[in-house]
């Protein structure tokens, strides 16, 4: 099987030759830095890397909407309902939505021949108004501004569905992935109710498209996941992930609630500088789920650089030795 019939036939719960072998997230900056000191070329492109490491590449074919950068992270670019309409032409450009396509045409040569896998990558509609309004004045806007907010994410998912539809005209993606980071090591950040008035409608319109499209959504939210679990599923999310375990994520348990959920990450970074044993025993905990389908293992976001080269190598070889027992 090609690498992207592997991903497909997983998210389908259909049984691989063997699993994917992802690392869905880039690695952190640090981590390379400590890599090339121990031997890694410091230049080494992305691709390359990949194959380093006997990973089988996922690639993403980007609708982003434009914003200023911000002064400082997590501050505001956006701060009231005026500079919003004054920037709007900008953030949902043809230009955006050109951007999308030139990436899904990079990548399909490659996708056509079952190089790679590719995923849609949308903003969500936690994120972006977020990365409008700045983390704690968006919090607020739930409250302070509501038709704000409201305005964000209807603008957002009529941008986000044309941005798909173009991106749809070129390739055919393995999933559509969402980005939200809407709960942390306590859960989520926002209530359900909120959830269900701001967002919910937004998730079913959107899911709505992707389903007649044939496609699958999974939504990127860190921390703690497991209190939105349903709610994300009365939007039509098919998945989600990273799973960090250090949030408390137990994603035995989480399948045997939802067993057609599907999900991707969930290997605790942590334990990658702790040695053979612990790297097996976090193998043998998830195995069951590994055979159970609908499951890509994969790194619980980003390898630290706590991990050595030679650390990371260890794992990588244990990582093989995994995906043949399934």
């Amino acid at each position: 099987m090609t690498p992207r019939e592997r991903v497909k036939s997983v998210l389908n719960f259909q049984k691989p030759d063997r699993l994917p072998k992802i690392e869905w997230a880039p690695w952190w900056d640090k981590t390379l830095d400590r890599w090339a000191d121990e031997g890694l070329p410091r230049d080494m492109p992305d691709d390359e890397r990949q194959r380093h490491f006997g990973f089988e590449p996922m690639r993403t074919a980007s609708v982003w909407p434009w914003l200023p950068p911000a002064p400082s992270h997590g501050a505001a670019v956006i701060h009231n309902e005026a500079e919003y309409d004054e920037l709007r032409p900008q953030i949902f450009s043809d230009a955006q939505i050109r951007a999308a396509r030139d990436s899904a045409l990079f990548h399909k040569p490659r996708h056509d021949r079952g190089e790679i896998s590719v995923r849609v990558w949308l903003d969500g509609f936690f994120w972006f108004p977020r990365r409008c309004l700045g983390i704690e004045p968006h919090l607020y806007a739930f409250y302070d501004q509501p038709e704000l907010i409201r305005r964000m994410c209807a603008d957002l998912l009529a941008f986000n569905m044309r941005g798909l539809e173009a991106v749809l005209e070129i390739l055919q993606p393995e999933f559509v992935g969402i980005a939200e980071d809407m709960s942390y090591n306590n859960g989520p950040m926002l209530s359900g109710d909120c959830f269900r008035e701001f967002l919910l409608p937004n998730y079913v319109a959107l899911s709505g498209l992707c389903h007649t499209r044939g496609q699958k959504v999974l939504v990127d939210t860190d921390g703690d996941v497991t209190q939105m679990i349903p709610w994300l599923r009365e939007g039509g999310v098919d998945g989600i992930y990273p799973l960090e375990r250090q949030a408390g994520v137990d994603v035995a348990a989480i399948r045997k609630q939802y067993p057609d959920l599907l999900m991707m990450g969930g290997y605790d970074k942590m334990v990658l500088n702790k040695g053979e044993a612990a790297i097996r025993a976090e193998f043998e905990r998830l195995l069951p789920v590994m055979r159970s389908g609908g499951y890509i293992p994969s790194v619980d976001h980003q390898t630290p650089p706590g991990v050595s080269l030679e650390q990371y190598k260890g794992y990588i070889k244990i990582f093989d030795e995994y995906r043949e027992k399934v």
